[in-house]
């Protein structure tokens, strides 16, 4: 018996009504952009978030400190994807992608009510550590849920472009946290920001989280996971049954996600110090170009995902990855010929990036089965999160500090492309098959 003839497999093909897709899409798509929202917000306001809860008499210090909370929050998600991923597995996605943006909103709305170092001295740091923690913990297991509830839910020969939603949601939250920050910046004065401006945008990203969690609650859960219930087929112990029967498919999604990760944090954060502090160039224009390669990937990235539909995983996937390991260095050696070279190379390197957000989360959630596909995308990815997301900017500024050369950021990323391109040179091509596997049926005899 086919995994289409089973009734596991019927269920899971029943078509879904437009207005649902739609709903579908929203619930996969708020959770990643408050996160990113609140990302970015935290990110823009550092001096002013270390100068409310941190000693005042060395800005350094509290900077750094600031920071610090924040590598942290990214060392904690492998954390949260432990617990929420294979959690997914076990009840649904729909109740984790409930419970995560629940706590992620409630932490950020905390912090944007909290009192600073002068009123309640250590106190004040210690709490934004503890709820930056929490937000990290929750973190972990959004990025699973999300992508797991939208490979499940998308269309099988549109399900690139249902889940290159998950992305857009991503970009979508870093533009609009950055533009509060713009507006917040040239609208209030410095001492109006350290007294209550900062606090703007995490109470902001409060009611978005709400307005998420009842979109995430309307909803059913996805076809593939009523179908493993309507068979009495859950996993009882998807952790070990993960590690047991898909350390292949760990190891190619982490590749994948490396490839993502770098070029991500490389292209739109790290950019805009790369500019400013070795080229030059004013943090207006930094700020510019960023924003446009954002913009350009909002357009570009579910343009690919669609791309890969009609043409496989595989083509835009590997020709992503060598336009980055041929492309990333003549890119940076570009920028060192003056602003618009800068232009020229950070758009570039911005068109690689959407086509790799476009299609690495649809193939790495179409390699595991549904039984342990949303505690595979967690850990996957959180894992390669900790290593290289919050590392990029403090691995580049060592590197180029010990080596003196500019041209560090295009080999790094050529590393990366490496690890991606392994990794998907070993992965069959999985366009328009079933998200349900054999190992998905009652028939396989696997262990519960």
């Amino acid at each position: 018996m086919t995994t289409q003839d089973s009734p596991a497999g019927e269920l899971a093909e029943t078509r879904t009504d437009p207005a649902t897709l739609r709903r579908s899409v929203a619930a996969g798509a708020v959770g990643v952009f408050v996160h990113w929202f609140d990302w970015a917000a935290y990110a823009y306001l550092a001096s002013t978030i270390a100068t409310v809860f941190f000693p005042a008499g060395n800005p350094t210090a509290g900077l750094l400190a600031v920071f610090g909370v924040f590598a942290v929050s990214f060392g904690i998600r492998p954390v949260g994807a432990l617990v929420f991923g294979p959690l997914g597995d076990r009840i649904g996605r729909k109740r984790t992608l409930s419970i995560v943006i629940f706590v992620m909103s409630g932490a950020t709305l905390v912090i944007g009510l909290l009192p600073g170092y002068a009123t309640i001295g250590i106190g004040a740091p210690l709490a934004l550590v503890f709820l930056r923690l929490l937000q990290g913990f929750a973190a972990g297991g959004e990025f699973g849920s999300a992508a797991s509830f939208l490979a499940e839910y998308a269309p099988r020969r549109r399900r690139g472009f249902g889940v290159s939603w998950l992305e857009v949601g991503s970009l979508l939250g870093f533009l609009a946290g950055s533009f509060v920050f713009f507006l917040l910046s040239t609208g209030l004065s410095e001492a109006q920001l350290v007294s209550w401006g900062w606090r703007v945008p995490f109470l902001i990203a409060a009611p978005l989280g709400i307005v998420g969690f009842v979109i995430r609650t309307k909803i059913e859960d996805t076809p593939e996971y009523r179908a493993l219930e309507a068979t009495d087929n859950v996993p009882r112990s998807p952790v070990r049954e993960l590690f047991r029967n898909n350390k292949k498919e760990l190891f190619q999604a982490a590749g994948l996600m490396t490839m993502m990760h770098v070029p991500f944090y490389a292209v739109l954060t790290y950019l805009v110090t790369y500019e400013t502090d070795y080229l030059g160039h004013s943090a207006g224009s930094a700020a510019l170009l960023s924003t446009v390669i954002s913009l350009v990937g909002l357009v570009l990235v579910p343009s690919f995902g669609r791309l890969s539909d009609r043409v496989g995983r595989r083509p835009v996937l590997i020709g992503a990855g060598i336009a980055l390991f041929v492309l990333a260095t003549p890119a940076y050696l570009l920028m060192r010929t003056g602003l618009i070279g800068t232009w020229v190379g950070g758009l570039a390197l911005g068109v690689i990036l959407a086509a790799i957000l476009g299609t690495y989360a649809v193939w790495s959630a179409e390699i595991f089965p549904t039984r342990t596909r949303q505690g595979g995308l967690s850990i996957s990815y959180n894992v390669v999160a900790a290593l290289f997301a919050g590392t990029v900017p403090y691995l580049m500024t060592v590197l180029i500090s010990a080596t003196g050369s500019t041209l560090v950021p295009g080999p790094y990323l050529m590393v990366a492309a490496v690890v991606g391109l392994t990794a998907a040179f070993s992965m069959k091509e999985t366009a328009g098959n079933p998200l349900l596997q054999k190992e998905d049926l009652p028939a396989a005899g696997r262990g519960r």
